[in-house]
């Protein structure tokens, strides 16, 4: 969480390119986890689609 913290606080104070640098680890970071979700959903669909065999 700290290193968040400092993350939002450097890109507060950076140049442009710093800014979109941060904005774009960001936005991986939030991509990434979207998809560790959405793979966990799509296995547990078949897990109960298996049990129900």
């Amino acid at each position: 969480m700290h290193t968040l913290l400092e993350l939002i606080k450097g890109m507060s104070e950076s140049s442009a390119q710093g800014f979109f640098g941060v904005l774009g680890i960001f936005l991986f970071l939030i991509t990434m986890i979207g998809a560790g979700i959405y793979r966990v959903k799509e296995q547990l669909e078949k897990e109960e689609k298996n049990h129900h065999l």
